[in-house]
């Protein structure tokens, strides 16, 4: 019997702590591939990917770029702080150089206060974000946002990679196609690709395609309500271009599939679909029973215990598909999360 009624602990499940990924693979298409497109699954790499799509498939790429976002400081006191610049609030050609950021210290400032960064810049706070009471701070940095996090941030690693960032993580953390500045999180899914799987990809007649979505920090925080539906969503940036849409159109008129790579398109594709052109900003909750419209095909990493992508998945492919799926990559040892391997399902058929 099909499950319809989830709670929290639904989406939970042991992974031993060896599983998690701390380093990247040698190369990037170095890492496995679970094919989970059916009930019967096989363990594959990678590099068999564009043997598994077919000519008139259509890959849709997030073009998202992550930031070194992690900022270090002191405040008056001498106190030492974190700051993770979720994001820049001013437009393009705007001088104010305000952000919104998370702030990890011992004891918060009062509104007006300076803060000291390391690299010789100042940080003075004007209050929480984007409300009164909001959950990020709202701050006014003394140059260039992205400046000063080009010389003087950090690449902000997930909080289950234990080392510090290094000139490999600055390298590997990133795709190899991220064009647009303002993530502070990678989609994972695609740090896979290669320019040899790409050039295999178009050699098979696979059409590639790109949207941006700047993952934010919240894709990382854990569900806290028992009934998942009370939790409230984080909201991302995002665009899906024209041309993008209209490759979407091309490949369904030709009976391709649309392939998001990472459950951030699929969040920008879905959003795109039901919000139309004018939304720009989403909190989408996709949780089972929610009525995909765009996405056919999904590659993505393995996700958090009773997090939001968990239920996304189980949105996509089934609950009980998803929840063997991953009792499988357990037993044999795959990588998980975002240094981790893939996967690849395909969209439940309501019947």
């Amino acid at each position: 019997m099909t499950k319809t009624n989830f709670s929290l602990g639904d989406f939970d499940f042991n992974l031993p702590e060896a599983l998690i990924a701390q380093h990247p693979p040698a190369t990037r298409s170095a890492s496995r591939l679970l094919d989970g497109r059916a009930t019967a699954l096989v363990d594959r790499q990678f590099t068999d990917l564009p043997n598994l799509l077919q000519p008139g498939d259509l890959l849709v790429f997030n073009d998202t770029k992550v930031v070194k976002a992690r900022l270090y400081g002191q405040k008056a006191s001498g106190g030492r702080l974190e700051l993770l610049i979720e994001r820049v609030l001013d437009a393009p050609g705007e001088t104010a150089c305000e952000v919104a950021a998370h702030l990890k210290v011992s004891k918060k400032p009062l509104p007006g206060a300076v803060l000291q960064m390391d690299g010789g810049f100042t940080a003075t706070l004007l209050g929480r974000w984007p409300e009164a009471d909001g959950p990020l701070y709202r701050f006014r940095l003394s140059s260039d946002p992205y400046t000063l996090m080009a010389a003087h941030g950090h690449v902000p690693l997930p909080p289950y990679i234990t080392h510090t960032d290094s000139e490999v993580d600055e390298q590997r953390y990133q795709t190899v196609f991220a064009k647009n500045p303002g993530a502070v999180a990678a989609p994972t899914a695609a740090l896979h690709f290669d320019e040899a799987v790409l050039d295999r990809l178009a050699d098979r007649g696979v059409q590639r395609a790109s949207l941006t979505l700047h993952v934010g920090a919240g894709t990382f925080q854990p569900v806290k309500t028992d009934n998942i539906l009370e939790h409230t969503m984080h909201f991302e940036r995002f665009e899906v271009p024209g041309q993008t849409m209209q490759a979407i159109a091309e490949c369904k008129a030709r009976g391709g599939r649309v392939v998001a790579v990472g459950t951030t398109s699929v969040r920008a594709l879905e959003s795109r679909a039901r919000f139309g052109p004018g939304c720009d900003d989403t909190n989408i909750f996709i949780t089972p029973g929610f009525d995909f419209k765009v996405v056919d095909l999904l590659l993505t990493n393995f996700h958090l215990p009773k997090s939001t992508l968990m239920m996304l998945v189980s949105a996509f492919s089934g609950y009980e598909h998803i929840m063997a799926l991953y009792q499988h990559a357990i037993e044999e040892r795959y990588r998980f999360f975002s240094y981790g391997d893939s996967m690849l399902l395909a969209r439940r058929v309501a019947v």
